[in-house]
């Protein structure tokens, strides 16, 4: 992926912040990542609002079941990280 230089303008106190918890990637890497991060949430974002325009609104009982998928899925990946940790 090309790269491009740009300049940005941080308060003091978040750059002193991320330059204590950067890797080797460094402050650019770091700030990059947020930036990509920040991209994919506006990107879902946009649409989840075009899907609720065209769908309506995701009732209560939609939303739970959704997390209650979620939780089965989360809980069937911990057996199964379980039984790996026990095999090995």
């Amino acid at each position: 992926m090309a790269t491009r230089k740009i300049t940005i303008t941080v308060p003091d106190e978040l750059l002193a912040s991320i330059k204590e918890r950067v890797d080797a990637r460094g402050v650019s890497g770091y700030i990059a990542a947020a930036a990509a991060h920040q991209d994919a949430m506006d990107r879902l974002r946009e649409l989840a609002g075009r899907l609720q325009e065209e769908y309506g609104p995701v009732t209560d009982d939609e939303q739970q079941e959704a997390l209650d998928r979620i939780a089965a899925i989360d809980r069937r990946h911990d057996e199964q990280r379980s039984h790996s940790d026990e095999a090995a």
